[in-house]
């Protein structure tokens, strides 16, 4: 049993914690005599331990704290992977799971507290089980708490002299960075950013506080989170980029000054002028935003991008390249014989490009104007060049509006027939999720352990 002091200072911390109404941003950490606050263990809570030893949780059914201590680890993982670190954490980090589904909801669902003793530093992370567990808040707050541990490891516990800050873009450009290295980011967020000349000044974007960002719409905190994401890119795109990394992470939450001045210290090659950090900025969304060959477009953005490709570039009399539509194709028999090639290799080279990412049924359309374009320039040509010409115009029509009536059809089955879908998918993609987690290689000591013994079988 908890004496009554401590239970009354318990319950005074965790009024502090949570409180009923809106969710409002979390304060910058201050330490807290732990002789304040009794711990859970003592207080009767059964604990459950993470691999590594970092994460204690208390609270919860047995099942929940084992998924959350799994959780932890594998955000910690790709935290490490980031800067390609070892894991030598020094502070422990308890998270601690507060009432139960169907309880008022709090205003902060999940809080960050820091504790010292005779022992050291403790982190807390609090989080109230009203709304369930919201995954990619609790990452999000995994990560503040791991950057926050990265700075304590060289301070001696007891007071700071400055309380402890992680900002949101250094969070969110975190969590963004672990879903594009994963691959489950969305490129076209990325060219949309950029396309629009950036949603966010730099400086903007830095000194965001967590309250502001809290408040604003769900697009403008996408598109923060992204441009968080490229700026850190940018940064171990640097030279020595994931020492740099390492110490700059190591210094961001107990720095108190301008970000720019930390960014600079740790990366000296943006010194080189004062828009130098915004250049390779732009230059890391620039590149992220760039499709890659592998990515399919769709019907519309292949017809768009093959009416762009199918252009006939001809010279005006200043010697100026023109481009014009395959329509002015007779224009090509006044060209003399050098001049005809260039004149249609522009077309050929984007259709080649073009054919890596179009969408599979324009292929055999694509190779009907490639040998068109090549009869376009033969003094006499097997085939009637306008004939062929009408023909594809309409093939590509009738594509169009075929690509349409099924978009059509599949809204209409999916409004008409949501009902009496038969489950069969969704029993596919379980199968496939526990198919995934089963390949998944954990690095405790008995998986490895396991490991070796089934490879003694295997012989």
């Amino acid at each position: 049993m908890v004496p009554p002091m401590k239970r009354a200072a318990w319950s005074l911390a965790l009024a502090w914690h949570f409180c009923l109404g809106q969710e409002v941003a979390p304060p910058a950490l201050e330490p807290t005599p732990a002789a304040e606050f009794p711990d859970l263990a003592v207080a009767g809570h059964t604990i459950t331990t993470s691999s590594s030893r970092q994460f204690r949780i208390s609270g919860g059914e047995p099942n929940l704290r084992s998924s959350m201590a799994f959780l932890a680890e594998n955000v910690k993982a790709d935290f490490l992977a980031l800067g390609q670190e070892k894991d030598q954490w020094k502070v422990p980090i308890s998270l601690m799971l507060h009432g139960k589904q169907g309880d008022p909801i709090p205003r902060r669902s999940i809080v960050i507290d820091l504790q010292w003793g005779e022992d050291g530093f403790k982190l807390n992370l609090h989080a109230h089980l009203a709304q369930g567990v919201d995954q990619a808040r609790l990452r999000s707050a995994l990560l503040a708490t791991l950057l926050y541990e990265k700075s304590l490891r060289t301070i001696p516990p007891g007071p700071l002299e400055e309380r402890l800050l992680v900002r949101p873009w250094l969070v969110e450009g975190l969590s963004e960075m672990i879903e594009w290295r994963r691959g489950n980011s969305d490129r076209r967020l990325y060219q949309s950013v950029f396309q629009a000349g950036g949603l966010f000044d730099l400086e903007e974007m830095l000194d965001m506080s967590q309250t502001e960002f809290d408040e604003s719409d769900s697009v403008l905190r996408m598109g923060f989170r992204v441009s968080a994401c490229g700026l850190l890119m940018a940064l171990l795109e640097q030279p020595s980029g994931d020492q740099a990394f390492h110490a700059f992470l190591n210094e961001a939450a107990q720095f108190g000054g301008d970000m720019p001045v930390l960014l600079r210290k740790h990366f000296p090659g943006l010194n080189l002028s004062k828009k130098s950090l915004e250049k390779w900025w732009s230059l890391q969304m620039a590149n992220q935003s760039r499709n890659t060959l592998t990515e399919v477009m769709t019907i519309q953005e292949t017809d768009l991008a093959l009416t762009e490709a199918l252009k006939l570039r001809f010279r005006d009399e200043q010697g100026i390249p023109r481009d014009r539509d395959l329509s002015s194709w007779q224009e090509l028999a006044t060209l003399e014989e050098s001049a005809k090639l260039p004149s249609i290799r522009h077309a050929e080279e984007s259709l080649a490009r073009l054919s890596y990412r179009c969408f599979p049924s324009y292929r055999k359309l694509l190779s009907d104007y490639q040998v068109l374009l090549r009869a376009m320039i033969q003094t006499k040509p097997k085939i009637d060049i306008s004939t062929k010409l009408r023909e594809l115009e309409e093939s590509r029509l009738l594509m169009n509006q075929r690509g349409e009536r099924a978009i059509d059809y599949l809204d209409w089955f999916e409004i008409t027939r949501a009902r009496e879908t038969s489950g069969v998918f969704d029993d596919y993609m379980k199968l496939k999720q526990r198919l995934d987690q089963g390949l998944m290689q954990h690095q405790d000591h008995l998986s490895h352990y396991l490991d070796r013994v089934d490879r003694l079988y295997q012989r």
